[in-house]
């Protein structure tokens, strides 16, 4: 399917953020995930890592990105690309909040830095 409708995105919300998947293999049989993620300000994401590497392109507000024990400040226009395996947090903008679109090899397990916890989320596939 070339075309996949607003209508048919598939939105989740988690405690920290809300992902709209935007093309995925089972909105169409794309062979990368891309979703947007919205954060409201303030809110932070749960230190995690995932099994593939993710790009990450800022469309609104700002965040601070912990990447491999790194901190990272991103502003609308970045783009922040994440290896596989690296610890990552994302904490959005104390006034602004974050928007971003990520795309990712679909079905990439999520886990806590530790390995446990190994789940595919639901906007990536």
């Amino acid at each position: 399917m070339p075309v996949i409708r607003h209508a048919e995105s598939r939105r989740t919300e988690t405690p920290n953020a809300v992902m709209t998947t935007l093309a995925s293999p089972t909105l169409g049989g794309a062979e990368q995930a891309v979703w947007r993620v919205d954060m409201q300000p303030d809110a932070t994401g749960p230190l995690h890592t995932f099994d593939a590497e993710q790009v990450w392109t800022v469309v609104r507000g700002g965040a601070t990105v912990e990447l491999d024990g790194e901190k990272l400040t991103v502003v609308a226009g970045d783009t922040v690309v994440m290896p596989a395996a690296a610890p990552r947090r994302v904490s959005a903008d104390p006034e602004q909040g974050f928007a971003a679109i990520v795309a990712s090899r679909p079905g990439a397990n999520a886990s806590a830095p530790d390995g446990t916890g190994k789940t595919v989320p639901a906007w990536t596939v």
